[in-house]
């Protein structure tokens, strides 16, 4: 994403370098919200997941932030393209756009975390993280587990295709080496889970995004480790957690050139008929 040069990738994800994944998906997620974007907002589409104006962080350096400080696997990080296209297509009004791409990525990647690692970061470690508070990432948890109804389990293929896919849309940028290692014999993917047009996920979606008028970069407060559980997540037998280290304290999402700008008109009118529409029906 920073280089012109293009770049071999292992043919398994599992042996990609992860800041390869990183930009792999960045490229992607900023090519499908460069759609999303257009899509006027209304209050009917407002979500939890989105923000009051767009986060002055990049998807890029989002996802390497939240590599950094939460030993992330390389698994979840694809996932997040599979929950994206699972929601969509349970939630047609739904779409990722610059004001809900952040508030997604740190909800799919703590759930995907706790259903899929041996290992996993506190809430308040994920929180601090993403710029949450820790009951706002539980409230964004208790929504994202309702759009996708529970179901965060994928198969190790699924997200090899997504894989093949997001190579395959880098531009050129990257290219998957053959078994040999020839830069000629690179991967030609059959099937699309990911990334093509007519994926929810990558395509034009039929109906505008949706979310929640609480801004998400706030500064956190609190640093906290990461839970461990020592038995197989994919038999479904959990051991009593134990604590181990996290990669260190992250520092609040901040500083210069970081702040939040001022939402639009549009935004604001449709963020005060939506508080309007939750207090008439409360």
């Amino acid at each position: 994403m920073e280089s012109s040069r293009r770049v071999g990738l292992p043919p398994a994800y599992e042996d990609a370098d992860i800041d390869a994944l990183c930009q792999l998906i960045a490229l992607m997620l900023d090519r499908l919200i460069s759609i999303n974007d257009r899509i006027p907002l209304s209050p009917e589409s407002i979500s939890r997941f989105h923000s009051a104006s767009v986060p002055q962080i990049s998807i890029l350096e989002y996802l390497r932030r939240i590599v950094r400080f939460t030993n992330l696997e390389k698994t979840c990080l694809l996932l997040i393209l599979y929950y994206i296209d699972q929601i969509c297509a349970r939630e047609p009004t739904f779409t990722i756009s610059s004001l809900t791409v952040h508030r997604f990525i740190i909800s799919a990647i703590s759930l995907s975390s706790k259903s899929h690692c041996d290992a996993f970061c506190t809430n308040a470690h994920y929180a601090r993280v993403g710029g949450l508070a820790p009951s706002e990432l539980s409230r964004l948890e208790r929504a994202f587990l309702a759009a996708i109804d529970w179901r965060l389990a994928c198969t190790r293929e699924v997200l090899h295709l997504y894989y093949v896919n997001l190579v395959a849309h880098s531009g050129g940028r990257f290219y998957i080496l053959s078994d040999d290692n020839n830069e000629g014999g690179s991967a030609n993917p059959t099937s699309a889970a990911a990334g093509t047009s007519g994926s929810p996920a990558a395509g034009t979606p039929g109906d505008t995004p949706g979310s929640s008028p609480v801004g998400m970069l706030q500064s956190p407060e609190d640093s906290i480790g990461v839970t461990a559980q020592s038995s197989s997540v994919s038999q479904g037998v959990m051991a009593s957690p134990a604590v181990v280290p996290a990669a260190g304290p992250p520092p609040p999402i901040g500083g210069p050139g970081m702040s939040a700008p001022t939402a639009s008109l549009e935004q604001n009118m449709a963020f005060a008929q939506f508080r309007q529409r939750a207090r008439d029906d409360g």
